[in-house]
């Protein structure tokens, strides 16, 4: 199969699709990998080393046209959109809940689009997703530590405080792998972190993983509202896979939190769980609503694009070789967690949840591929 490694496009991101070992190892199980000229210079990776390996650099036309199979990290852009063809499969994050016109123009191109974001074992785990959630739960806390200093606009907190200086207050919403993650890092910079989490299940495990040095709060809009006084730093990390994410925190909520506060919201890339959440980029990545600061880069991985790409081909390249050394239909068959994350295929839209999002109809990937 030819198996295209493509530079990213979208603003300020870095990561790239494949490392060169990752394509070394297709090489070696007979496949041809395009890797197109600087794809890898993001993250520290020159053409030379995807050469070594077997890669063959080439432009990005020329991938575009000869690939069977096309790794990415991040959505298709406008300007990419038409190299979309029938026949293509596409397997990059997607995340396609909050933009219909991306989520149209996959259908149209008849491509069989595969989000990264979407795949899932049998026992619910997305583990393409989790490295990333990994890295921007713990990236979480330093972006919004860096907000809160007075040049940013913030309220000028340290978050581990002084002697004689109580700690800055950290509430995490939701309590999943983002929420863990950046609980477990805000409590490491010496703040005061609190963790809202709807399931009883998930508040036991954190009260086991985080050892009881966190307050763990049952979710409900009272209690919401509660914590957000007082409040330094709230940091949104509420997912329902697939679909957008729902509003936690609404613009009337904003008058209890204190003026210079900080917003990071994590779910941006699914809508974002703050009502007053619009994406913004790693360039420009704070903007302020009613005195509290709002973070909501789309892509929070992408500034730290070395650690990311290795954890994301670690996790990817599995999938990767099942759909090069089968082809995407019998991969698909073969692969439940694989079938799940199919959200586009021979022009029809197959994922329930982004379609019960933007309110269009569906088709499940198996009566797509019967049909």
């Amino acid at each position: 199969m030819r198996v295209a490694v493509l530079r990213e496009i979208k603003a300020d991101e870095h990561r790239v699709g494949l490392t060169p070992e990752g394509a070394g190892e297709l090489v070696d199980a007979g496949h041809t990998v395009l890797v197109e000229r600087g794809a890898g210079a993001g993250s520290g990776f020159p053409d030379d080393a995807y050469a070594d390996e077997g890669g063959v650099l080439c432009d990005a036309a020329d991938a575009w046209r000869e690939a069977d199979l096309v790794v990415k990290v991040k959505e298709p852009q406008p300007s990419e959109w038409p190299s979309l063809r029938n026949g293509q499969t596409l397997f990059t994050f997607l995340h396609l809940a909050p933009d219909p016109e991306l989520t149209r123009a996959l259908v149209a191109s008849g491509a069989t689009a595969i989000a990264y974001e979407m795949v899932r074992t049998d026992d619910g785990r997305m583990p393409l997703l989790e490295p990333m959630s990994e890295v921007a739960g713990r990236l979480a806390p330093q972006v919004g530590a860096h907000a809160l200093e007075r040049r940013n606009g913030g309220r000028g907190v340290l978050l581990a405080g002084l002697p004689g200086v109580p700690p800055a207050r950290v509430v995490v919403i939701g309590g999943g792998t983002v929420g863990t993650n950046a609980a477990r890092i805000a409590l490491g910079m010496g703040a005061e972190v609190t963790v809202i989490e709807r399931s009883a299940d998930r508040l036991r495990r954190l009260e086991v993983e985080l050892g009881g040095h966190v307050r763990l709060v049952a979710s409900t809009a009272a209690a919401v509202r509660r914590e957000l006084q007082g409040a330094d730093m709230v940091i949104g990390a509420v997912l329902v896979a697939g679909a957008r994410a729902p509003h936690i925190v609404h613009r009337e909520d904003l008058a209890r939190i204190r003026d210079g506060a900080v917003l990071v919201d994590v779910a941006i890339d699914q809508g974002g769980c703050f009502e007053t959440s619009r994406p913004t980029t790693h360039h420009d990545p704070i903007y302020t609503v009613d005195g509290v600061l709002h973070y909501c880069v789309a892509n929070m991985p992408g500034i730290v694009p070395l650690t990311s790409t290795l954890g994301l081909t670690g996790a990817t390249l599995p999938y990767v070789r099942l759909i090069a050394d089968m082809g995407a239909a019998a991969a698909i068959r073969e692969s439940a967690p694989l079938r799940r994350g199919v959200s586009a295929m021979d022009g029809r839209l197959t994922s329930r949840e982004v379609a019960e999002s933007l309110g269009d109809t569906w088709q499940p990937v198996e009566a797509v591929m019967s049909g």
